[in-house]
């Protein structure tokens, strides 16, 4: 993907981020047209989206898109793990995904539990891997920051993503804010 279309499909992100802020009901197309094109000819996403399992994160409703427009990948705190960068590098390299976003949130429960409690069972390889992101901070903005950093590091730290980063791929974090609906795209 040439410079220019990676700034388009951010730019696509972003006004569907703000056509959803205003919106009601809209999301992209899911019509049965649309679903019968991609059942025959397959998907090709512009995008890849890993975020956390919160129900009030909804990619498609936020980036106002449709069918077979973005790859999704949820899990709680949105972390990445080996299952998770399989998945990353199944949409980069079979898929032709050139922009993948790690979008956390404000209010994440996961980053509150590693802040706040130390939770017992499996939500612990999700709180330790959040408390090794987040460190000795206290506040939520900047853990739910810091956190989608840290799983963009993981992701680069994929031979297969940063072949493909030299070939055009880029990875980005950002942050949803639940209460307002905006995407806050985060500076390297």
């Amino acid at each position: 993907m040439r410079k220019d279309q990676l700034q388009d499909a951010v730019e696509r992100l972003k006004e569907g981020n703000r056509r959803f802020m205003e919106a009601q009901h809209e999301i992209g197309d899911v019509s049965p047209e649309v679903r019968k094109v991609t059942g025959l000819k397959g998907q090709n996403p512009f995008a890849l989206i890993i975020t956390c399992s919160d129900s009030r994160v909804i990619p498609e409703a936020i980036f106002q898109v449709g069918i077979g427009e973005i790859f999704v990948i949820r899990i709680a705190g949105n972390v990445i793990d080996n299952h998770q960068l399989g998945s990353i590098e199944y949409a980069a390299d079979h898929l032709g995904v050139k922009l993948i976003v790690v979008l956390g949130h404000t209010h994440c429960g996961a980053v509150d539990a590693a802040m706040l409690h130390n939770p017992d069972g499996y939500i612990r390889f999700i709180t330790d891997e959040i408390k090794e992101a987040i460190g000795d901070t206290n506040d939520p903005y900047e853990a739910s920051c810091l956190n989608v950093r840290h799983s963009v590091q993981v992701i680069e730290s994929s031979q297969i993503i940063r072949h493909d980063e030299e070939e055009g791929l880029k990875v980005l974090g950002a942050v949803y804010d639940v209460e307002t609906g905006e995407v806050h795209f985060l500076n390297r």
